[in-house]
């Protein structure tokens, strides 16, 4: 259990010595390291390369679209000059905190004029019951810090402000984070946008030829209906890519500070040879000290630790020097001269004798704030390693599945010109185109989504440790595409 600090021979030594009673702080132990991620599979050792630029990580995709919309990011988003203003806000705390070291200096001034009762005791008849009472003075009051509970502010407002710094790193991340994912989820609209209008319009040529055979009798009612259901199936897959579009568009107008209304990016469907570019995760090791949300969990953690010493500082008296200089008089013509100076200085001191268990209710609450602050750092530490290892896994099975969804695609498209082959002689019905039709559709689909699914995944890994760094030979052709130095 733990209780207030309260030896003697410690109580002196902080009189003499000025001391802290904060807690010694050591960042909170979390489990060690793996020496590798368990998803990364067969992946070379990474090994960090701290001198190459992390910072436009984007630009390992050599998109010349997505880097212009990435750049304009930080300057417009809104949610980043919130987390920004909230910056100033912490670093302002910490002036405010650091101002208790000083002494604070006062001045004032006065002139009134009054009557004294002559019912009060204090009452005089000899002198005149109405008078007059200027005043100017200056006061000086000093605490002194012998527990340590302004150094003890001082640490927890900087922890804090570091905090703060973190956070704005980490939204900064994720929001260029989630600019790229929308990005690619636009271009995969785009790309199963065009799929499905030159369905439609195949559709509604085969429509028309069923009709024709239809009324030429050549062909049952069954086949023209069916045909006419997979158009406007087709039709309604069409107008939900635009619904989506259309959103995922709004999404990137808000992320660039944008009215949805007014902002408009053309449609450029994905190239099918654009795959995930390699991304090195770094060491286990190393991930921590990249994750802005680790740093920031680290720092919260530091500033409760050094609330415990503000606690626990209330315990013991506070001392401090008071002074005061000026002139009074009953008069404004001998106001400021000599015989009206006025002065006094004199330490006080103040001892809680008792408050109802205020203080040790105080010092519950810091070390509970304390130890919720280590249970949220450790979770982080967790998630951290959790969301790597996830977005390695993604983007190996994704891998694979496009591979053999690309089997797919081949497949389905073969078994579909066989069945329009045996449906135009007269072998089989139409279903069976309708239902070779819909497999390969799908399978195009279904090719899309796993492309774009491991863009994201990249994008996702990036982010996950904490920024990325990209490869020499990425990081160099990044550089000979838009002309930047490796100093940038």
């Amino acid at each position: 259990m733990r209780r207030p600090l309260a030896h003697p021979v410690l109580g002196l030594m902080c009189w003499l010595g000025g001391c802290s009673l904060a807690p010694l702080y050591k960042t909170p132990a979390t489990a060690p390291p793996p020496d590798s991620y368990r998803e990364a599979g067969d992946w070379k050792k990474a090994q960090p390369a701290d001198a190459e630029t992390r910072g436009a990580w984007w630009r390992v995709f050599q998109d010349p679209a997505l880097n212009a919309l990435e750049a304009r990011v930080s300057n417009a988003n809104q949610d980043l000059k919130a987390a920004f203003a909230r910056l100033q806000e912490a670093r302002a705390a910490t002036r405010i905190a650091r101002a208790a070291y000083f002494p604070l200096i006062t001045a004032g001034s006065s002139a009134t004029r009054g009557r004294q009762s002559i019912n009060a005791l204090s009452y005089n008849s000899l002198k005149p019951g109405v008078h007059n009472d200027f005043l100017v003075d200056a006061d000086v009051s000093y605490e002194f810090d012998l527990w340590g509970r302004v150094r003890s502010s001082v640490a927890s407002a900087h922890a804090s402000e570091q905090a703060s710094v973190a956070d704005l790193a980490l939204l900064d991340l994720s929001t260029h984070a989630e600019l790229a994912s929308d990005y690619f989820t636009l271009r995969s609209d785009d790309t199963e946008q065009e799929l499905l209008d030159t369905t439609v319009e195949d559709y509604a040529k085969a429509l028309q030829l069923t009709e024709n055979l239809y009324n030429g009798g050549a062909a049952p009612l069954s086949d023209l209906e069916q045909a006419r259901a997979q158009l406007e199936t087709a039709k309604t897959q069409a107008a939900d890519i635009r619904l989506r579009r259309a959103q995922t568009e709004h999404a990137i107008a808000v992320l660039l500070g944008e009215l949805a209304s007014s902002f408009h990016i053309d449609p450029t469907p994905l190239a099918a040879a654009i795959t995930p570019p390699p991304v090195d995760p770094g060491l286990p090791s190393a991930l921590l000290e990249r994750r802005p949300d680790v740093a920031a969990a680290e720092r919260r953690v530091a500033a409760a630790n050094a609330q415990i010493g503000v606690a626990r500082a209330a315990y013991f008296p506070v001392f401090s020097l008071a002074a005061a200089a000026g002139f009074e008089s009953t008069t404004a013509a001998n106001w400021i001269t000599a015989p009206s100076r006025l002065w006094s200085v004199g330490p006080s001191g103040l001892l809680t004798v008792f408050d109802a268990g205020l203080h040790r209710a105080q010092s519950a609450a810091a070390h509970a704030a304390y130890d919720e602050e280590v249970a949220d750092y450790r979770g982080a530490v967790l998630i951290a390693y959790q969301e790597v290892e996830d977005n390695l896994a993604a983007l190996r099975e994704l891998e694979k599945e496009s591979v053999s969804e690309a089997a797919a695609v081949t497949a389905t498209q073969s078994a579909l010109e066989q069945a329009q082959y045996r449906y135009q002689g007269g072998l089989v019905t139409y279903l069976e185109v309708v239902t070779e039709e819909n497999a390969a559709l799908a399978a195009r689909l279904s090719a899309a989504d796993i492309q774009v699914r491991r863009l994201n995944a990249s994008v996702l890994l990036v982010k996950a440790i904490g920024g990325g760094w990209a490869s020499h030979g990425a990081a160099q052709a990044n550089r000979a595409t838009d002309g930047s130095s490796p100093g940038e």
